[in-house]
């Protein structure tokens, strides 16, 4: 008589999209039956953000990759497409399943989602576990000790390394057991998804990034043997590589933060010249990632409405033509224009590129910080429902701990010291390069003379500045000025 087949589990994959280290998996092959592998791709449930462009383009190369690495496992990804509330206690039913789990997610909408789909399972009588694989503590962890959430980084973060030792990572499972889906579940090919672009705009991201947990350690193991070293002053350097570039990994969930924790904790073999400031630098980083994610759990609408509300009042100016300018990298502004440019061709760009270039958008134009948040979300590969926003509001000002919020960055003197050579000005905006740095970072000052020997006609080969730097500087800060005063 053979032995009856066991009642399978379900894994259900969202933003942590990797086998190693993550507890939903591992409680599912501990269960020590068949495993149902899914993703449900989502796009009508209400509430829930859909991604942009460049987003799309990476989850299609992560799903991918997900599927390859699960399929050396024994099981294969099964792609579902609908609403999530209905779709998984449906196949839960169909297959007999006696156990579901998942990653948690900390948006308002994805977490009313997740408690209704808890509750169905459970009224079928299927265990529904949840698990953190996505921080380093739940944002219902941490307190001031007056209590309530946060609102300043720095006691944030030295309260949360007071309060975390974050496990050892898991290893990935060794194998699973397969189950086949009755076919009516209707798994559906990746390719149907739709979510790499009909038009080929996307060949610059895909020289510059591997999507996908095998991509993600790659890229943590260079940067470790060369960007640790130095990091905690090169960060800030545009010119230099001392960036981890690990944020696309983090936001779809190809490498946790505990792993990187661990191995930033243990390199001193691998980076023998980095220095624990250096260390710590980079864990912090890792902070202001939780404390993005904390803020958007006290505070769903943190992409929507500002975090302080005196900030409703801010005399923001509609000028399609200049956003449209910004958004092309047309400004007239070289730092900006070549941060823009290299976003729309890599979905990237450094972290003191976008303060630049967002500080210029909301203070120079004095454009809403939401359309800019909107043109990241679209075209950034680590679009990050919680950092986005909360970085915008705090270049803004809107946001958790944003003074000096009336700070305004000068692009040009931003450029000279971050970009002191010009390198980085030079290969995004090829048709200013034959200028020495000095009339690089400002062209519209440069002699005639020195233009033309260049190949430069302003308005021409490369636009005037849509703005006088120092006429926006004080009109922002006078519109700042004007705010309530609490």
């Amino acid at each position: 008589m053979k032995n009856p087949v066991k009642a399978p589990v379900i894994v259900w994959f969202r933003e942590d999209l990797r086998l190693a280290d993550n507890r939903a998996l591992e409680a599912a092959a501990a269960a020590k039956a068949p495993v149902v592998a899914i993703y449900v791709h989502d796009e009508i449930s209400e509430g829930v953000r859909s991604l942009g462009g460049a987003s799309r383009w990476w989850l299609h190369h992560s799903l991918a990759a997900l599927d390859a690495g699960l399929a050396e496992k024994g099981v294969r990804l099964n792609i579902l497409v609908g609403a999530a509330e209905d779709v998984v206690p449906r196949l839960a039913r169909d297959i007999g399943a006696t156990l579901v789990t998942w990653s948690r997610r900390y948006g308002l909408a994805e977490r009313e989602i997740d408690a209704r789909i808890k509750r169905a399972l459970t009224a079928d009588g299927i265990t529904a576990e949840s698990f953190n694989d996505h921080l380093l503590a739940e944002p219902w962890e941490l307190e001031t000790q007056s209590g309530g959430p946060f609102r300043v980084y720095s006691p944030f973060w030295r309260a949360l390394t007071r309060a975390i030792d974050p496990p050892a990572p898991l290893p990935a499972p060794k194998h699973l057991a397969p189950f086949a889906l009755p076919a009516k579940a209707k798994p559906v090919a990746l390719d149907a998804l739709g979510l790499l672009p009909r038009i080929p705009w996307d060949s610059g991201l895909a020289k510059m990034w591997s999507p996908g947990e095998i991509g993600a350690h790659a890229r943590l193991k260079q940067f470790i043997a060369e960007g640790l070293a130095g990091y905690a002053e090169g960060r800030d350097r545009i010119d230099r590589t001392h960036t981890s570039r690990l944020s696309p990994h983090l936001r779809f969930g190809e490498i946790s933060p505990r792993q990187i924790w661990h191995a930033i904790r243990a390199s001193e073999s691998a980076a023998p010249k980095a220095t624990p400031t250096d260390r710590n630098k980079l864990l912090a980083e890792l902070g202001w990632r939780e404390f993005a994610y904390h803020l958007l759990y006290h505070n769903p609408e943190l992409a929507t409405r500002n975090f302080a509300p005196r900030f409703d009042a801010f005399p923001w100016q509609k000028n399609a033509k200049a956003l449209r300018s910004w958004q092309t990298g047309k400004t007239g502004i070289p730092i900006v224009d070549a941060g823009l440019r290299e976003l729309w061709h890599t979905g990237y760009m450094h972290n003191r590129v976008r303060m630049i270039t967002a500080s210029f958008l909301i203070k120079h134009l004095l454009i809403d910080w939401r359309d800019g948040e909107k043109w990241f979300w679209d075209t950034l590969v680590d679009a990050d429902p919680a950092n986005n926003a909360a970085s915008w509001q705090w270049v803004a000002g809107s946001g958790a701990d944003a003074a000096p919020y009336f700070r305004v960055f000068n692009p040009v003197l931003q450029a000279a010291k971050f970009d002191p050579d010009g390198h980085y000005i030079k290969r995004w905006v090829p048709e200013l390069a034959a200028l020495e740095p000095r009339h690089l970072f400002e062209p519209w000052a440069a002699p005639p003379m020195v233009l033309s020997a260049a190949g430069i006609t302003l308005g021409k080969t490369y636009p005037m500045p849509i703005v006088s730097l120092d006429q926006g500087r004080e009109r922002a800060l006078a519109a700042y000025a004007a705010l309530p005063k609490t």
